[in-house]
This record gives C-alpha cells, sequence and structure tokens, in this order.
C-alpha cells in the first residue's frame, strides 16, 4: 500500500534533503519546474515513497497560480490540491536522497513522464 502524503509530510520530505548535494543521475535532471522526464535518464533510481493522489476525491483539473506563474515556471507553488500535484507521486532518489513529484501527462495522442524536484520554499498551503 502506497504512503498518502500530505503537506506536513511533504514538507519533512523536501527539508530533509536542504543543504544536500546531488548524486551525479540527479545532477543530469533539470526540474525546478515540471519537465519531461529525459529520455537518457534511468528512471529505476527514483523509489517511490508516496503519493499526492487521495482515493474518491473528486476530479480537479484546475492549477494553481496566485502570483501568475503557469505550470512550467520554476517559482510556481506546489499546491496539493490542485493539477497536477493531486495526480502525483512522490519519489526519492536511492543515491543521493533528493526528492522528486512525478506524474504521468495522458494526452490524446500521447503519454508523458513528467518529473519536478521538490522545493519546501514552494510547498503552498492554500
Amino acid at each position: 500500500m502506497t504512503n498518502i502524503v500530505d503537506r506536513e509530510m511533504l514538507l519533512k520530505f523536501a527539508r530533509s534533503f536542504e543543504g544536500k548535494s546531488k548524486c551525479a543521475t540527479c545532477e543530469s535532471l533539470s526540474c525546478a519546474g515540471w519537465e519531461s522526464i529525459p529520455g537518457g535518464f534511468i528512471t529505476n533510481t527514483l523509489e517511490s515513497i508516496g503519493t499526492l493522489r487521495v482515493e474518491d476525491a473528486p476530479e480537479n483539473w484546475e492549477e494553481h497560480h496566485p502570483k501568475g506563474t503557469n505550470m512550467w515556471s520554476k517559482d510556481a507553488p506546489i499546491s496539493i490540491s490542485f493539477h497536477p500535484y493531486n495526480k502525483s507521486d512522490v519519489y526519492e532518489c536511492r543515491n543521493c536522497g533528493c526528492k522528486y513529484l512525478r506524474y504521468t501527462e495522458c494526452g490524446g495522442y500521447y503519454v508523458d513522464e513528467r518529473i519536478r524536484e521538490l522545493n519546501s520554499d514552494l510547498i503552498s498551503f492554500d
């Protein structure tokens, strides 16, 4: 069973990596904002440690951008009740412990695995 992650636990996860250095594998990622997982990235170095998805929660595709950001912005808030965070899982690098959010975007003709580094300064309480 996957652990349900709330805001407090997400903050704890994010803060657990502050001040630490990324391993060579994680250094290859550039994902302060949402990005597609690069084709050559070895995803099995990341281990799922929880989910922000809540079973039986009402569908919410609305995004939260109170300061004019957008989904791709590096400073966009991490608002767990809003898309795409409400459809995301939390991952940790097995080598260095860096934390990430991941979700799968399923468009009409494509599937895109997306990733964003977890940043405690951006976790919103809205």
